[in-house]
């Protein structure tokens, strides 16, 4: 089998004091804390999209990257070089995971049994690799957002047609990921939502939505799929108005339509940016509500307003990240999957060894701070303190359903003066520096 990185050997931990950029500073699979391996916690994962199939196109600009894997005329010879540049490029890395749309394993035809066709073709291949090489399958999805059938939408098109073909992409998918053993099945709504009410039924098209996706459920257990749904958050782009805009926004429609049970979230950093939250506040609101799933590892540029999809190298984000997993007790069937791309100027096939390592190391390091505060109970502990009112008296019987307004009214009334504390944040920040700058 062809080598298409042939200059890359197998990249190894060699500790902080490395020089060697092709090697890891700080992630070190075989590491264990609280009774896990590194590796065992983080479970990274290779996007398809970003690593083997992106160009360097922007809006303004083509093509700057030249893969060789991309250059075979044949649609499946294509498929099968780009799964076995992936494949070595997970071997060589170490990642254990990896992830995919249905449209970037192969090229879509133009009728649709014509590409169910070649999935399989390709899937067998994937298969192979798969028992060959013991990488696994993070999770499946569906690109129902880049063909013009979209524009206006897939399960919230206004067009019955296109919600029907999305249907069958999602069967399609599912059925893939299913035979794969995805761990994960991941909803991104790319187009679900609307540019302006002056043409749009938007209740139609939240009801649609929610029809949609209890059809997956259905056709999970009828297929028997054992891994979980997620949904991804999106806010804005790549419409206005997009239905899954953030966590709680999400949390909230599978409320109303009763899914909350079958579903979690798939949080991704950089859109947790564009929602204006940040990467933990997403984190955070998953978690205690249950529906942590899985981690999209990126991040944003504070000063450009759409979807950067940049390496994460961003100590403090991955730190209280990390914080956010260790108090949800890790990720389940989730993992951190490398939703990132190099900047359009880092074209050499070598900077995606480069840029995934980055983003490694730095989601190890971050997960050897954020082990040690909660260890240490750094924040717990002052938390715990800044609640205690709730513990006893008035706080504990208002926790206890014990009192209504009546008597909070007579409790007030007997109160000479409200004293607070002090939020120490600034000390806190501090004490998150000092951790930051201590643990190696």
């Amino acid at each position: 089998m062809k080598e298409f990185f042939p200059e890359i050997k197998e990249i190894k931990y060699e500790g902080a004091e490395s020089k060697n950029d092709l090697a890891f500073k700080y992630y070190n699979k075989d590491e264990v804390l609280g009774g896990k391996t590194m590796k065992e916690h983080l479970r990274f994962a290779m996007s398809y999209w970003h690593t083997l199939k992106a160009q360097g196109v922007d809006m303004f600009g083509g093509e700057t990257m030249d893969r060789e894997w991309n250059k075979y005329e044949n649609v499946l010879e294509r498929a099968k070089a780009r799964a076995n540049a992936g494949f070595e490029f997970m071997q060589k890395l170490g990642l254990e995971y990896f992830c995919f749309h249905d449209r970037d394993i192969i090229d879509e035809s133009m009728m649709l049994a014509d590409s169910n066709k070649l999935l399989d073709e390709i899937v067998d291949h994937i298969e192979e690799l798969m028992k060959k090489t013991g990488r696994k399958l993070l999770w499946g999805t569906t690109n129902a957002f880049s063909h013009p059938r979209f524009v206006h939408g897939a399960s919230t098109s206004p067009n019955a047609d296109v919600f029907a073909y999305a249907a069958a992409q999602v069967k399609k998918a599912m059925d893939i990921t299913n035979r794969l053993g995805g761990e994960n099945y991941v909803l991104w709504g790319g187009r679900e939502g609307y540019e302006t009410l002056l043409n749009t039924n938007s209740e139609l098209e939240y009801d649609n939505f929610a029809r949609f996706l209890k059809m997956v459920v259905d056709y999970k257990e009828k297929i028997g799929f054992k891994g979980q749904l997620l949904i991804e958050p999106k806010p804005k782009e790549p419409t206005k108005h997009q239905y899954d805009f953030d966590t709680a926004t999400v949390l909230a429609f599978l409320r109303k339509y009763n899914l909350d049970k079958y579903y979690k979230v798939n949080i991704e950093a950089n859109h947790a940016t564009l929602a204006g939250h940040t990467f933990q506040h997403e984190l955070n609101l998953a978690r205690i509500n249950g529906v942590l799933g899985s981690i999209d590892a990126n991040q944003g540029d504070m000063l450009l307003g759409w979807d950067t999809d940049q390496f994460p190298t961003n100590i403090y984000d991955t730190t209280l990240a990390m914080y956010e997993v260790v108090k949800n007790k890790g990720l389940g069937s989730g993992g951190l999957n490398f939703d990132a791309k190099v900047r359009r100027g880092s074209f050499e096939d070598k900077d995606l060894f480069l840029a995934y390592i980055a983003g490694m190391d730095t989601f190890a390091k971050g997960l050897k701070i954020a082990y040690r505060l909660y260890e240490d109970k750094v924040f717990e502990d002052f938390i715990d303190k800044r609640y205690e009112s709730y513990k006893t008296g008035i706080g504990k019987d208002i926790i206890d359903g014990k009192v209504g307004f009546e008597e909070l009214s007579k409790y007030a009334e007997t109160l000479t003066e409200v004293k607070n504390n002090s939020g120490r944040q600034e000390m806190l920040e501090s004490k998150l520096n000092q951790y930051i700058f201590e643990v190696k």
